[in-house]
């Protein structure tokens, strides 16, 4: 299939110019990719979880179909809709009419804990791919983490090392938004040392052995010091109603 290149449109070049240097795509393979950011903020998880339903009050503009994060919802119940209002423009001799746009769709929602959602962000939306986003609420000692993965597959016309970047950038720079309004204690990308112990069983991913730290407990972190993954901390909700 041939492939097309970035640029494309407005909205992606709003996805490389915005992209911020630190990112961290943990996976890629000729379909497909994963993006995972992580943040420390001061606020609790129920103030966590208020923000996070609330993309108006910190969504980029310059990732939005219509330029305002104002005109952005959520719903966070399962088959609610993370959608925008395209505002009608009124315009000499004649009118529009309002439109909208669907970005994601909840496929699970844990107040204060955890926002699962369905979609193809940005100028992926025009290919037959899968995207599937998990936000993770979690306490941490400093205040709560918040866990971000964007996990897409599927058919594309992009070349995948290309937006697999375009679309990480963008997603790092929601969550340091997001984490800017809660006010943040950390926001670190995992480093693939960071990753090595919980890495292997979420993302089937083993350390070197010429790696510092390679064979010693932890992969060589300061003792005590442990990054969950996103199903350490998302888990199988329905695991803590088991007896």
């Amino acid at each position: 299939m041939p492939k097309i290149r970035l640029p494309i449109g407005a909205a992606a070049l709003a996805l490389v110019s915005g992209a911020p240097a630190a990112a961290d795509v943990t996976g890629s393979s000729d379909n497909g990719f994963v993006s995972r950011h992580e943040a420390v903020v001061s606020a609790t998880p129920t103030e966590v979880w208020l923000a996070l339903i609330s993309p108006a009050g910190w969504w980029r503009a310059e990732h939005t179909w219509s330029g305002d994060a104002a005109n952005l919802t959520l719903t966070p119940q399962a088959g609610g809709c993370f959608c925008e209002k395209i505002p009608e423009v009124d315009e000499p001799g004649g009118f529009t009419l309002e439109g909208s746009v669907e970005h994601m769709r909840v496929i699970q929602a844990s107040p204060q804990r955890a926002l699962r959602m369905q979609g193809a962000l940005g100028p992926l939306q025009s290919e037959p791919v899968t995207g599937i986003l998990t936000i993770a609420i979690s306490e941490a000692p400093q205040g709560t983490r918040i866990v971000w993965e964007y996990n897409v597959g599927g058919s594309m016309r992009y070349e995948v090392p290309v937006i697999s970047k375009a679309v990480d950038g963008v997603m790092g720079a929601q969550l340091t938004a997001l984490a800017g309004l809660l006010g943040p204690v950390v926001t670190a990308t995992k480093s693939a040392a960071l990753l090595a112990d919980d890495a292997s069983a979420a993302l089937q991913v083993e350390p070197d052995a010429g790696e510092p730290g390679a064979g010693k407990p932890d992969g060589g972190k300061p003792e005590g010091i442990r990054v969950p993954s996103v199903d350490d901390v998302f888990g199988d909700l329905a695991d803590e109603d088991k007896p």
